[in-house]
């Protein structure tokens, strides 16, 4: 059996997500699964790592919740296509969480054959709004009255626990709240997720473009799997720039989970796409991108309406005319 690599570190919980944000985004789906997730067998933790709060020593939070322990271990897991070189991979974690982080990283053989589905076996569904995004191994625990949106390990991104997909969930499940959006595109739409999440609240075809092909297939394999496939059919597309995705008219509601570059490059293609009253489902944001992207959007019109931030990362709601505020941020 041949063999792939996985690098372990346990942490605390920014830390492990810090480094599992980052490295997803430098490296292609193909190359790194990465994962970060609270220590789920404590007593197997070793001797030096501090232990979680007990029960009682959970902090409350407004409206009686509990907040997270912050001291609770954390395990970041990154898990390679091909042997990584070790050097390199430490000093991108230095770069990124500092240099114990990058000393007390662990390299170890395994085998390849389920190396991404091993990566995501310890995360669990996700819950945005009405919305939940779930693997196959959580099936059992799925509610009935919920929309429920299942994506294939075979990528690990786009499983829902990023920022930037819980942040444009959160604010769909807003806007169905209030309206019944007619036309909906998703550009960039990855592994489908926000799509899928549109097709089954709507019951209505929904639009999807990404620029990768093999994103594009994957995602038409989830659409099986999610039972959306008379929904939607994602096309490879750079941005509108495909027919079946210019032939609609104008959108109503337009998702864009990309990075704050192309969005600005975007920005007077999406303009000329978006019906006069339409809303913008904008993410892939750090914080500090925001007030670029919003001036790049107001100068055609658009005004913001709503914004999450989650760990790091912003999502964006913009909507075109008058600057009413709708209380649901």
């Amino acid at each position: 059996m041949s063999t792939t690599t996985l690098a372990r570190l346990i942490t605390d919980e920014a830390t492990a997500k810090a480094i599992a944000d980052a490295l997803s985004e430098l490296f292609d789906p193909e190359e790194l699964a990465a994962s970060a997730f609270e220590f789920a067998e404590v007593n197997a933790l070793p001797t030096s790592v501090p232990r979680p709060m007990r029960q009682e020593n959970f902090r409350e939070g407004a409206m009686g919740t509990l907040l997270p322990d912050a001291e609770a271990p954390w395990l970041c897991e990154l898990y390679f296509g091909e042997a990584p070189d070790e050097d390199a991979i430490r000093d991108l974690v230095c770069s990124i969480a500092g240099n114990d982080a990058a000393e007390a990283l662990e390299f170890e053989g395994i085998e390849a054959r389920d190396w991404i589905a091993t990566s995501l076996e310890g995360l669990t569904p996700v819950d945005c709004g009405r919305f939940t995004v779930h693997g196959a191994h959580s099936r059992s625990e799925l509610k009935s009255n919920r929309f429920n949106i299942e994506i294939e390990a075979a990528l690990a991104f786009g499983t829902g626990h990023h920022g930037t997909t819980r942040g444009c969930l959160l604010h769909l499940d807003a806007v169905l709240k209030r309206r019944r959006p007619l036309n909906v595109v998703d550009i960039g739409s990855g592994t489908g997720v926000l799509a899928f999440a549109a097709a089954k609240a709507l019951k209505s075809f929904i639009y999807a473009g990404e620029l990768d092909p093999d994103s594009v297939a994957v995602a038409r394999g989830n659409a099986r799997l999610n039972g959306v496939v008379n929904f939607i059919r994602p096309v490879t597309a750079a941005g509108l720039q495909h027919a079946e995705l210019r032939a609609t008219g104008f959108y109503d509601l337009v998702f864009a989970n990309i990075l704050a570059r192309p969005l600005k490059a975007l920005a007077p293609e999406i303009a000329r796409a978006t019906a006069p009253d339409g809303e913008l489902i904008l993410s892939g944001l750090l914080i500090s991108d925001v007030p670029g992207v919003l001036a790049k959007y107001r100068a055609f019109g658009f005004h913001l309406v709503a914004k999450h931030e989650i760990e790091g990362w912003a999502s964006l709601i913009l909507k075109r005319g008058g600057a009413k505020a709708y209380r649901y941020a």
